[in-house]
């Protein structure tokens, strides 16, 4: 494979997606160290592509999405590419890149689109797989000649968080030095099957107040939805829900003990950042967690064990998760 000097990675989707596209840039770094890694996103994960070390500069597509196909070649054609990976296939995107003439754009055999915008394509069954997303992500890079299978363990080290922004004062005295301090993202924004508000105030109620210093984040609206059941009943939980922008939202879990969410972008991001991340999952393919576990050192999935669809939310009894989350205390 001969010296890339300017790789693009796109991935234009939810931030939790972001984060597993993130170890792409930290093997690309690995193999081509001297190569300049653009990563093409959506304005909205900008923070979270800003703080991997292995990214060297974003490219905002929403800059460009609604224009017409010239404008979002040239928009492509002045990143001065040697390569493109589409982790997330987008039309518009595999379009324009052919069109400014990238010489390598790399895609996968299941999109039509890519047989005719790509000329290296990667076959690849998201769906049916039996790697993690990560994995999947990762195998996009074999026609840049990284063809091996990383173990997911090893993946790890290659999500590069570290450009993190100080956190703000008035959230920093909120941290406790001798308690447990525990976020609580309850809401997916439909990403992900949820547990809902009444099994997060029991859980609540299951943990012991004196070891714990709780945490519940989300939107403003999210908050205000949820504050008859997690907020009013509870007044020494501290209500975050719209009081953070991404990268400070990044930069308290990062400074937090652990996070407990479903297959949201949060809960990659503590898993991802080091802190004990507490994921709820269904066991039905293909949203169990063999696919979209969080990857990190301090991981624990909680699965429903139905193998079956069902209506309502996630069947995981709140003492469970309690006595998971108690049992990080030692």
């Amino acid at each position: 494979m001969q010296q890339l000097n300017r790789i693009i990675i796109s991935r234009t989707d939810s931030i939790g997606d972001v984060v597993l596209t993130l170890p792409v840039a930290g093997w690309l770094h690995q193999r081509f160290p001297r190569a300049h890694i653009l990563f093409l996103g959506r304005g909205y994960t900008k923070a979270v592509i800003q703080a991997g070390e292995f990214v060297d500069e974003f490219i905002n597509w929403d800059e460009t999405r609604t224009s017409d196909a010239a404008t979002q070649a040239e928009f492509l054609r002045r990143a001065n590419a040697d390569a493109i990976v589409h982790v997330f296939p987008h039309k518009d995107i595999a379009q324009a890149a052919k069109a400014a003439a990238i010489p390598l754009r790399v895609g996968t055999t299941n999109r039509l689109f890519h047989w005719r915008t790509c000329n290296k394509r990667v076959l690849l069954s998201r769906k049916n797989s039996s790697l993690h997303e990560a994995q999947l992500n990762l195998r996009l890079l074999r026609p840049l000649g990284l063809k091996k299978t990383i173990a997911r363990e090893h993946i790890v080290s290659l999500f590069g968080l570290t450009r993190l922004k100080p956190l703000r004062e008035d959230l920093e005295t909120r941290l406790a030095t001798e308690r447990f301090n525990l976020i609580l993202h309850p809401k997916s924004k439909g990403s992900s099957k949820e547990w809902g508000e009444e099994n997060f105030a029991a859980l609540i109620r299951a943990l012991p107040r004196q070891q714990f210093n709780i945490f519940i984040t989300g939107t403003q609206a999210e908050g205000d939805r949820a504050r008859s059941t997690l907020i009013e009943p509870f007044p020494f939980v501290h209500d975050l829900c719209g009081k953070m922008s991404l990268d400070e939202l990044i930069s308290f879990i990062a400074d937090a003990d652990g996070l407990v969410a479903g297959s949201t972008g949060p809960l990659h991001l503590a898993a991802a950042l080091g802190i004990h991340a507490v994921g709820l999952y269904p066991s039905k393919r293909p949203t169990h967690p063999g696919r979209w576990a969080p990857l990190g050192r301090h991981v624990h999935v909680i699965e429903d064990g139905r193998p079956s669809p069902y209506d309502g939310f996630l069947d995981i009894a709140p003492r469970r998760v309690a006595d998971i989350i108690t049992s990080l205390l030692h």
